[in-house]
Formats: structure tokens, C-alpha cells, sequence
């Protein structure tokens, strides 16, 4: 296993349903992603990639191949194993899936809550300075239904880097965002991303921003079909 390999996936395979209603969405995947890269999944819809991301995330069992998120295997990992593993992940999805009843700041200082070493003065701190990060510092105190959306998706970046990840997977996050506010949203994770040396798996329709990536791959009917590495 090479240190610098934060994602191996082997071998795999994934369908919904069983006996005549078992539909197969996944088709002997393989893929390797570094520590470090931005990697940029695309691909009509249905073709697998969402089911993909969050078999890497740990929200899906794998059922048959192996994935092995910083060394550590998900193929029968008990519930403890993917708990561990999972708090080395940050996830943000189209939805920002903000607590409407939590200011900014609580909204990211809770995702803290899983790392029981971090003091409560750190967590405060880690807050402010994220927040400050992703241009919201003087936003800390405002809920949700007084921000704007691209505010609350940056609000949603700053709960998935709070912990300084190894690994983050975004689904759609520009998704339901216009231009101006998406390539805002994109460029505030690759600052981000390169100054805390993380690794970014994204999946998106939106073509407007795939020259962040360093690798796009291409998802066709359950397969990987293409792995560009784009010049830089």
C-alpha cells in the first residue's frame, strides 16, 4: 500500500435490489487516488457515480471488490472501523443539509463533536478561523434562512474542512447555485484543499469548472470509462 494513496478501490461491484429486481449499478471499478489531488468525476446521469461516492464515504456496504480509504479496508468493516474512518472524511452534498436552528458557527463546530481530543477553546478556534477562511467571519452568528446560497454551501465547505480531513467527496455542490456563486464555491475548496494538503473527490455535471481538476474521470453505465490527467 503506498502512503501517498489515499483511495484503492479493486474489483468493484454494487447492485440494488435482489433476486429478479437486482439491478447492477457498478462494474469491476478500479481506481487509485493520491493524496493531494483533485479529482473531478463526471458522466450522465445513472451512470454510477453518486452510488461510487458514497461507497467510498462509507454510507453504502460493500458488497462485493475492496475499497481501502487511507489503508483501511470498508469491505466488512464493523461499525466502529467505519466510524474512524468516516471522521477522516469531510462530505459535502447539492443539499448544504445546514441545522436550520444552529447559527454558521454552531453548524461547523458540531461536526467537531466527533473528535473527542480537540478542546472545546480549539473547536471554538478552528470555527473562527474556517469561517474567516471561506469569507464568512462576520456571518458566524446568522442562521441559514439569513444567509444566501452561496453562503450556506460555504458555510457547508467550512463543516467538511474544519477537521482538517484527508479526504473530502462533494456531490453536485455547485449544483444548485449560479455561475458567479459555483465557481466562488469550487475555488474557495482548491485554495483550501491545496493549503491543508487534502485530498478532493468531486462529482458534478457542471463544466464551468472542471479546469480546477488535476484528474477527470468519466463514468459510462456503472464503468469507469476514461481517467484524464489534465496539464497543468
Amino acid at each position: 500500500m503506498s502512503p501517498n494513496r489515499v483511495v484503492t478501490i479493486n474489483h468493484l461491484n454494487h447492485a440494488f435490489g435482489k433476486g429478479e429486481l437486482c439491478k447492477p449499478v457498478l462494474f469491476d471499478v478500479d481506481l487509485d487516488i493520491y493524496a493531494g489531488e483533485i479529482v473531478i468525476m463526471t458522466g450522465p446521469s445513472g451512470s454510477g457515480k453518486t452510488t461510487l461516492l458514497t461507497l467510498i464515504g462509507g454510507l453504502r456496504s460493500v458488497q462485493s471488490g475492496s475499497i481501502k480509504i487511507l489503508g483501511e479496508e470498508l469491505y466488512s468493516a464493523n461499525k466502529n472501523q467505519l466510524v474512524k474512518i468516516r471522521s477522516q472524511i469531510g462530505f459535502i452534498f447539492q443539499s448544504h443539509n445546514l441545522l436550520s436552528c444552529l447559527t454558521a458557527e454552531q453548524n461547523v463546530r458540531m461536526s467537531l463533536r466527533l473528535h473527542q481530543d480537540i478542546s472545546f477553546e480549539q473547536r471554538n478556534k478552528m470555527t473562527t478561523d474556517i469561517l474567516e477562511a471561506v469569507g464568512l467571519g462576520d456571518r458566524m452568528s446568522f442562521y441559514p434562512d439569513s444567509l444566501s446560497g452561496g453562503q450556506q454551501q460555504r458555510v457547508a465547505i467550512a463543516r467538511a474542512l474544519v477537521s482538517q480531513p484527508q479526504l473530502v467527496l462533494a456531490d453536485e455542490p455547485t449544483a444548485a447555485l449560479d455561475s458567479k456563486s459555483g465557481r466562488n464555491v469550487v475555488e474557495i475548496m482548491q485554495k483550501l484543499a491545496k493549503e491543508q494538503g487534502c485530498t478532493i473527490l468531486l462529482v458534478t455535471h457542471d463544466n464551468r469548472i472542471l479546469d480546477i481538476a488535476d484528474r477527470i474521470l468519466h463514468m459510462e453505465d456503472g464503468r469507469l470509462a476514461r481517467d484524464t490527467a489534465l496539464m497543468k
